[in-house]
């Protein structure tokens, strides 16, 4: 089971280089955009980290990009797909949990999985990030979530 860390006791280093870099790209607003990021300065994590967009009314994540890294691991792709599509059903519901508290709290959130958990669908002693993003720095539109695995 994942279960939720205090806030930002982020352990692996590469969650740690992408919190400042979040917090680097505020610039005094509450979220950083999407805009604000460059691929190439996220070299160190792209392989882990999906975008997700925020729609309201009702509250819905839908993959912008999935994490190929990920992907390949669990073998499903889920870019273009809804958070509700991923096909365990307690994953599924793990993950809007959690992207809804970011929403919610409207602050980043770090998660690591308990390593008794044990699952031959996802990885087993990790750690995610999610940040929240804006392109207007109030509404968050857009969700960061990095997943490390086999933790650093």
């Amino acid at each position: 089971m994942l279960e939720i860390a205090a806030p930002l006791e982020i352990t692996v280093p590469r969650l740690q280089r992408l919190h400042r870099d979040w917090e680097e790209r505020r610039r005094g607003r509450e979220f950083p955009s999407r805009a604000d990021f460059n691929p190439l300065d996220l070299r160190y994590i792209l392989g882990n980290l999906s975008l997700l967009d925020v729609t309201y009314n009702p509250l819905q994540f839908h993959y912008r990009i999935h994490a190929s890294l990920l992907a390949e691991r669990i073998g499903k792709e889920m870019t273009n797909k809804s958070v509700d599509d991923i096909p365990v059903a307690n994953h599924a519901k793990r993950a809007r949990d959690h992207f809804t508290e970011v929403v919610q709290r409207r602050i980043p959130l770090v998660y690591a999985r308990d390593p008794e958990f044990i699952d031959d669908h996802m990885p087993k002693d990790c750690e995610v990030l999610v940040l929240p993003l804006s392109h207007d720095g109030t509404i968050i539109d857009m969700l960061m979530s990095a997943l490390v695995w086999d933790v650093e």
